[in-house]
């Protein structure tokens, strides 16, 4: 069972990745949702969780634009 906190971290990952799609529409949804996936694995020892929905942003779209 998930808790509150995976819920809302879910719930954030599934509005980033929205985002994500109407800000790059010339890659695909499994790009997208890699590029989210790698950046939120990259958060996951994280002690403070506030701001990691903003950090998984940041990185997955550097990502898509080919920065990273």
């Amino acid at each position: 069972m998930l808790d509150d906190k995976s819920r809302d971290d879910d719930h954030a990952v599934a509005e980033i990745v929205g985002r994500l799609q109407e800000r790059f529409p010339d890659k695909s949804a499994a790009e997208i949702s890699a590029a989210v996936e790698r950046a939120r694995a990259s958060f996951d020892s994280a002690k403070v969780r506030d701001f990691v929905p903003v950090l998984i942003e940041k990185e997955a779209k550097a990502h898509l634009k080919g920065k990273r």
